[in-house]
């Protein structure tokens, strides 16, 4: 079973254990927690004193009452038993500003990413208009999902300043089935870009009012929502669009119709720019052989750099916790 440990930054003494209070945390507000608390199966809260106060299953009431999430989701049933209206309106109160998106990261540190904005490759991808999907591939524990933590940082930064562009993102885990498939990745990735662009939702209920929630079900979502999505990566009317897929070989479920269609689609609009992130594993390589405007970001060969920045982030870290354990210099 899957465990997530979270600390209620707010929530402290006593009064804690009260439902109200528990409640009064804006962990519940910040746009990155809502996949968080619905792709993990068990998730136990804290107080800032790091005494328990209950998890997702003894607390469901007052989760349910702070979040809108209906019980059932919370429970882990399938995100497809609920209409698309209905899961945009889970992120309707939800945050996802600069600030907030550093805590829930574990507190991303600048300097273990920002390498990759100076990047040769990067750089092509985001500043050339033909290159539209950038491949970051790595071994296991080169920092993959911390770089593209930093990039998205970036990027919604620069969206807010341009107040045009969309940043829409998903992350892979191959041991959640809601979140490792082809299925759920468009779904996400669709779930975001109508959220920040409510025009587009048409494309959705065009289908849902000609077939109903079931044109949605798991066993046949696939090719409904790859028409619906490439719809919207067509309407006229979609602004400057960044796509960001992390973990692809932890996309268990149909990953190569996920890589045709990410290949296809990054060649397909001009306004429409992707990032996905691997392994290096073959199979993907060349599935992504058929794009035409991509480019490589090897990991191993910006070896000192990835080396740099994990060490930058360990120092930090360190440094947080002998501030807060109050180490003197020898210690």
């Amino acid at each position: 079973m899957l465990q997530r440990f979270f600390v209620l930054l707010n929530v402290s003494g006593p009064q804690a254990y009260g439902s109200k209070e528990v409640q009064k945390s804006e962990w519940f507000t910040r746009g990155w927690t809502l996949q968080e608390l619905l792709a993990l199966s068990s998730v136990e809260f804290f107080s800032r004193e790091w005494e328990k106060l209950g998890d997702k299953r003894s607390l469901i009431q007052q989760v349910q009452e702070v979040t809108g999430i209906p019980r059932l989701a919370l429970q882990g049933a399938s995100l497809s038993e609920f209409s698309i209206n209905k899961r945009l309106r889970w992120i309707e109160h939800r945050r996802t500003t600069h600030p907030e998106d550093k805590d829930t990261k574990g507190g991303l540190l600048k300097d273990s990413y920002r390498w990759v904005l100076h990047n040769d490759s990067f750089r092509q991808w985001h500043e050339d208009p033909q290159s539209r999907l950038l491949w970051i591939k790595g071994d296991p524990g080169k920092g993959k999902t911390m770089l593209l933590c930093g990039i998205i940082d970036e990027l919604q930064v620069s969206s807010v300043i341009a107040k045009t562009n969309t940043v829409s993102y998903f992350f892979c885990q191959a041991t959640d089935a809601r979140i490792n498939s082809a299925t759920a990745v468009l779904r996400g990735l669709l779930y975001m870009l109508v959220k920040q662009q409510p025009s587009l939702a048409s494309h959705v209920r065009k289908r849902y009012d000609a077939a109903g929630k079931n044109i949605f079900k798991d066993a046949n979502a696939w090719i409904p929502l790859v028409d619906i999505f490439t719809d919207v990566l067509r309407d006229p009317s979609l602004t400057t669009t960044y796509l960001i897929v992390d973990a692809l070989d932890e996309c268990v479920t149909n990953l190569p119709k996920l890589l045709d269609f990410i290949a296809k689609q990054s060649s397909a609009s001009s306004c429409v720019k992707w990032i996905v992130s691997s392994r290096n594993w073959p199979e993907i390589e060349g599935r992504l052989e058929q794009a035409g405007h991509k480019v490589r970001l090897s990991l191993e060969l910006n070896a000192a750099s990835v080396s740099t920045a994990v060490q930058d982030f360990i120092d930090q870290r360190v440094s947080k916790l002998a501030q807060r354990n109050k180490y003197d210099e020898p210690t």
